[in-house]
């Protein structure tokens, strides 16, 4: 286990942590090798002023360690917004495991993974992401109690997929009243890129209320199944920028909200489950309002898995969860009235509110 103040004397220089964009001021990030089981991770502590880390763990096939470093590192600062905007008792981090999960994962790496995880003392707090699954949490928790996104029968909320996507949907809702004037979605269309768990579960919010909905995925066997249960349009990754809808909803991994794609964007309302939807939260931000596109920040309407993992510290209950999960509508007005009166870009206004929380616990 390697920690920052190590990292920096590797060969790639302080280029590869203190100076990479995406640092901001992150309190300690860990690399983490076990040559037997095949692991490499990178787990990411941004801030612990509310509380303990929570974040998921991603298992990605990354292209490289400085890709893979990016996105831990953008994806535990949004863990510490999220958490903040949301009220609740924790900080923010995140962790990257290199692989296929398809073909790579195994059950001695995850245990080795929830040995690093014991050694750092319940600074950081893992659950399920994109790649993993509430068995790989079992393997991890037989390591460590730190670790949340277990199944039912062990105390835990089980897949926190339905409750993302109701958080989702409610701030996806609140978008379309604050755009349309009201938050009647018969008739609307809906164009969701990323039918994953979370995907799915918002495609079928959404269609039954009435609207038509377009898909597309990575993932031919999932985008198929989930068109046939709900009667939804399929769409090629190529087109879903270029479609005439009136929600775009980004479901899949982040980054897609770049020049290129806002360029071609024809929608009133973005508001999906994706983290860090921005490539740039600065300017494509601005790029939105300028075109006229509602954007629902992703770190306050994605919201519900964190709240449901959270309440598994708590004493899991799936009814409180979704009531906590429902405040997302009004927040996401609030964030919408903010920015209006403010004369700043909505995702700023939510940076914002985050800051101040955290900025008045500093303070006491």
């Amino acid at each position: 286990m390697i920690e920052v103040k190590d990292a920096k004397e590797t060969k790639a220089g302080t280029d590869f942590v203190f100076g990479n964009p995406s640092f901001a001021d992150h309190e300690q990030i860990i690399f983490c090798y076990d040559k037997a089981t095949g692991l490499k991770a990178i787990i990411a502590i941004h801030d612990t002023t509310l509380g303990p880390a929570l974040g998921g763990t991603r298992m990605w096939d990354y292209k490289s360690e400085a890709e893979a470093l990016n996105d831990v590192l953008r994806l535990s600062r949004g863990m510490t917004y999220k958490a903040a905007i949301s009220g609740l008792g924790l900080g923010g981090g995140k962790a990257v495991i290199f692989g296929d999960s398809k073909k790579d994962k195994t059950p001695e790496m995850f245990r080795k993974y929830g040995k690093f995880i014991e050694s750092m003392n319940g600074r950081y707090i893992t659950a399920e992401d994109v790649g993993t699954n509430t068995t790989d949490m079992v393997y991890i928790r037989e390591m460590t109690k730190h670790v949340t996104g277990l199944p039912e029968n062990m105390g835990g909320g089980g897949d926190p997929s339905p409750v993302t996507a109701y958080g989702v949907f409610m701030g996806l809702k609140a978008a379309v009243k604050e755009s349309f004037g009201s938050d009647n979605l018969n008739g609307k269309k809906v164009m969701v890129q990323g039918v994953g768990h979370v995907g799915e579960n918002l495609v079928r919010f959404v269609t039954e209320q009435g609207a038509k909905v377009y898909v597309a995925d990575l993932n031919q066997e999932q985008l198929n199944a989930t068109a046939a249960k709900y009667g939804a349009e399929i769409v090629s990754l190529d087109a879903v920028y270029d479609m005439d809808v009136d929600i775009y909803s980004p479901c899949a991994l982040g980054a897609t909200l770049n020049t290129e794609n806002i360029n071609k964007l024809r929608c009133a309302v973005v508001a999906g489950a994706a983290n860090n939807q921005l490539a740039d939260e600065n300017i494509h931000g601005k790029m939105l309002t300028e075109k006229g596109i509602l954007y629902a920040p992703d770190f306050l309407i994605n919201a519900g898995g964190l709240i449901n993992v959270y309440s598994e510290l708590k004493g899991y209950d799936r009814k409180t969860a979704m009531e906590q999960s429902e405040k997302i509508y009004d927040t996401t007005l609030e964030i919408f009235k903010k920015a209006k009166a403010e004369d700043i870009t909505t995702a700023a206004a939510a940076k914002k509110i985050a800051e101040e929380r955290i900025a008045i616990a500093r303070s006491v």
